[in-house]
């Protein structure tokens, strides 16, 4: 034992101490930022452009969106232009002068500018009807949630009163007392579709008004109005963008039921659910007539839908990596 413990005295004599060189503790090292600081909004919508999901459903809402701005300026027809001549002509349909890609209705109008007039309609419609509900909800919810107590009371016996009678039912007779038209159907939707939103808000802004930061506001003398607008409607941003995307294929879908019952847009104007409304009659000799509109209303449905579902996961923090 003793022959080893000089055998490994030696081995470690014979080390030069000059080989090494005493480094410490690199502070500049141990304060670099070894990964970027990034804000909650710019960490959302990079996980949206990382999913190619998410950008195959926001194309396709692009397109559509292109689809009604332009077409009907390009095209050499108008929504109202009718060729007797060429009624209840298919896809590609080419005759002389004439071309209709997807064909024409029963009074030779084009069927792709009608379309395009028919998104034009059914997208405004809904998404003035969403933003009016989203102002509205945002408003009264946050009241509500912010003062609760006796306010808060009141204000959620009016929503469960609005809400206990059907939606649906409510705006068919807005949609019977009003005169037809887009507006109609705006203000008829707008009437009870903020319900929904002031409840999801007034859940929210009770969560985060005990928050620290809220106290904090508070004590340094914040008014209520500054509070709500500066400190708590930003932290439910996120939230509200997620139920605006699943709201608007609902708009989508009333405008279109509706029109298809016949309280919608008035001839000779030209939505998505008219269009289904008029298909239908033909449908079992001319098919495309139906088949068009309800595609563009499915699938503009089902992007919204899921793009809402990818806004989810997006905003969601626990999901951060």
């Amino acid at each position: 034992m003793e022959d080893k413990k000089i055998k490994n005295y030696s081995i470690q004599s014979d080390i030069d101490q000059n080989a090494f060189e005493h480094v410490g503790q690199d502070l500049d090292s141990m304060n670099e930022i070894a990964r970027p600081s990034i804000s909650f909004w710019k960490d959302a919508f990079g996980r949206i452009k990382r999913d190619k999901v998410a950008i195959i459903f926001i194309a396709i809402l692009a397109a559509v969106a292109l689809y009604a701005i332009f077409a009907p300026v390009f095209s050499p027809y108008t929504m109202s232009e009718q060729h007797y001549a060429h009624m209840n002509a298919g896809m590609f349909f080419s005759e002389g002068d004439c071309f209709h890609i997807f064909g024409t209705d029963t009074l030779g109008r084009d069927l792709f500018v009608r379309l395009a007039e028919g998104a034009r309609v059914s997208l405004f419609i809904a998404i003035s009807a969403v933003a009016i509900n989203c102002v509205l909800g945002i408003i009264y919810g946050g009241i509500s949630g912010y003062f609760g107590g006796v306010v808060d009371n009141v204000m959620m016996r009016i929503v469960e009163v609005i809400n206990g009678i059907p939606y649906l039912l409510i705006v068919i007779l807005l949609m019977v007392i009003l005169p037809r038209g887009i507006m109609t159907i705006v203000i008829a939707y707008s009437t009870v579709g903020w319900v929904g939103m002031a409840r999801l808000v007034r859940g929210e802004v009770m969560r985060l008004k005990e928050q620290e930061f809220v106290i904090a506001a508070k004590t340094l003398g914040a008014s209520s109005t500054r509070i709500i607008s500066r400190h708590l409607i930003p932290n439910i941003l996120s939230l509200v963008i997620v139920n605006l995307t699943l709201a608007i294929p609902s708009a989508i879908f009333t405008e279109a039921f509706l029109s298809f019952i016949g309280l919608g847009i008035p001839v000779p104007g030209a939505s998505w659910g008219t269009l289904a409304n008029d298909g239908i009659v033909i449908f079992q000799r001319f098919p495309l007539q139906l088949i068009l509109p309800a595609f563009f209303i499915s699938i503009t449905m089902l992007s919204f839908n899921l793009l809402g579902d990818k806004l989810r996961d997006a905003f969601d923090p626990k999901l951060r990596r």
